[in-house]
């Protein structure tokens, strides 16, 4: 199957409605020609993490629909559906059954037990300093058998989210069929959530541990590719890692261009964003927004350790209803290389700003993403913020229908919408791609194929762009307007 270039909504089943037929129905009202792709994050049954520990592949959690409805989806849409390699679910069958059964389970080798994985059955202080973390913790569980004994079981997040054995036999029949199950279902792509920490290996960081993570990589491909279905890893880490990807060919997620168009935003500075545009990747999805924070650590090298600093003061100073402490333990934040903000707050909730990051955004090479709640030029949500305690749900806004109906009534949205269905329509960015510099404050960004083609020219100090595009037909440049 190839993807189509065309805008691809990022939203979870309950976000934009309470369920999938309410989205069906806001997709098929409202956003004809704005999205081409969907990508529905986790929609399994789930013990945490907002899906994110899913405990059967096989059947959508009642509350949002059934898979009837994924497959309506998918025969509309180029569908994008998450896999979560690296883990499952504390309460799934097999981790349950593993508890029940212990070493007479069929499921014992799916799991990464202290006692096999380290000689001695505990890692020393080297070992666990060696390992990359993101959670202020060693990463095990103590779990409880029914026999009575207990043993340390490996666990890099949440503790209802269990690590994969991914070299056992038992785990790799698990992968393959539970991928199979998701291409049948209609997936267009399958996002292999938290894929870097997948790879586990004596004397290593059990961090994107090469050759093995291409091996799995690899393995992931051949069972989809027949199936005519994309695979996307997902990892956050320093953008090296996503060319190493693009040189395989691998689909890759842009995630350096949210903090660099922040920063060139805020500066009005264009040699950073434009350097990025010149060697980014091509076959790419690009973010700006996405249902975790803005990433910082993906864009080390990118911008100087200074220059980042300064983005986040900036962040902070000039975002809209952003505090620091939100990215700290109080508000369960202990992921330190992200930051939690709407994409419109960090800007201020400044139209101007906001219009332009997205068109910037459109003109990039990729396959361009945008999170439901940037799709409505979201503010940042302080009620579910507090109400939960959990930082990233400052970005994590529940809109009814009434209300996401009443959203799309905003000038500002029904621009962007317009910028939307432009990126869609306009038969170019699979063309040539060229950026330069308009003094240093300025960016052209032109795309160019046979008769086609369309420019943008802004100032990142101003906020203010303009896009012009050829008519073949008639043989005219023409502006495009938002009304």
């Amino acid at each position: 199957m190839t993807l189509r270039n065309e805008i691809m909504l990022i939203t979870y089943a309950d976000s934009l409605g309470r369920n999938l037929q309410e989205l069906k129905y806001i997709l098929n009202k409202h956003l004809r020609g704005v999205v081409g792709g969907l990508h529905i994050l986790p929609f399994y049954p789930s013990s945490a993490d907002r899906g994110f520990a899913p405990t059967d592949y096989r059947v959508v959690d009642p509350a949002f629909g059934t898979y009837e409805d994924i497959v309506e989806l998918g025969e509309d849409f180029d569908l994008m559906v998450d896999f979560m390699i690296n883990h499952l679910s504390r309460q799934s069958p097999q981790f349950q059954d593993f508890k029940q059964n212990k070493d007479q389970s069929p499921y014992r080798d799916m799991f990464i037990r202290y006692q096999d994985f380290w000689p001695g059955g505990e890692p020393t202080a080297e070992d666990l300093g060696r390992i990359y973390q993101r959670k202020p913790r060693p990463p095990y569980v103590e779990v409880a058998f029914a026999d009575g004994s207990t043993e340390k079981i490996w666990c890099t997040f949440d503790e209802e989210q269990i690590d994969l054995d991914v070299n056992s036999q038992v785990t790799r029949d698990f992968i393959r069929d539970s991928l199979l199950f998701l291409a049948e279902k209609r997936a267009a792509i399958v996002r292999l959530d938290a894929f870097a920490y997948a790879t586990k290996k004596l004397g290593t960081n059990c961090f994107f541990v090469e050759p093995e993570v291409w091996e799995l990589l690899e393995f992931t491909r051949d069972v989809l590719a027949p199936q005519g279905v994309e695979i996307l890893p997902e990892i956050h880490e320093h953008y090296t890692i996503q060319l190493k990807l693009a040189e395989r060919g691998y689909w890759v997620y842009d995630f350096a261009l949210p903090m660099l168009l922040l920063y060139s935003l805020y500066t009005g500075r264009n040699e950073r964003l434009l350097n990025w545009l010149r060697i980014c990747p091509r076959k790419q999805f690009t973010t700006l927004d996405t249902h975790d924070g803005i990433g910082v650590v993906d864009v080390h090298d990118l911008l100087t350790s200074e220059e980042i600093e300064e983005t986040k003061a900036y962040l902070f100073s000039r975002g809209a209803n952003v505090k620091p402490i939100y990215n700290t333990t109080a508000y369960n934040n202990l992921d330190v290389y992200q930051l939690n903000c709407t994409y419109y707050s960090a800007l201020g909730n400044n139209d101007a700003a906001y219009l332009l990051a997205r068109a910037i955004q459109f003109f990039t090479p990729g396959i361009p993403q945008v999170y439901y709640v940037g799709l409505l030029a979201g503010e940042n949500d302080l009620e579910l913020l507090e109400k939960t305690k959990v930082g990233r749900n400052i970005n994590r806004h529940y809109y009814s229908l009434e209300e996401a109906e009443a959203e799309m009534e905003r000038p500002v949205v029904k621009k962007l919408f317009e910028l939307m269905r432009f990126r869609n329509s306009y038969p170019v960015f699979d063309g040539e791609f060229s950026a330069e510099a308009l003094g240093e404050q300025g960016l052209r960004l032109t795309w160019q194929t046979g008769d086609h083609r369309a420019v943008l020219e802004c100032d990142l100090k101003t906020h203010s762009f303009a896009i012009s595009y050829h008519d073949p037909e008639t043989g005219q440049n023409r502006a495009l307007a938002l009304e």
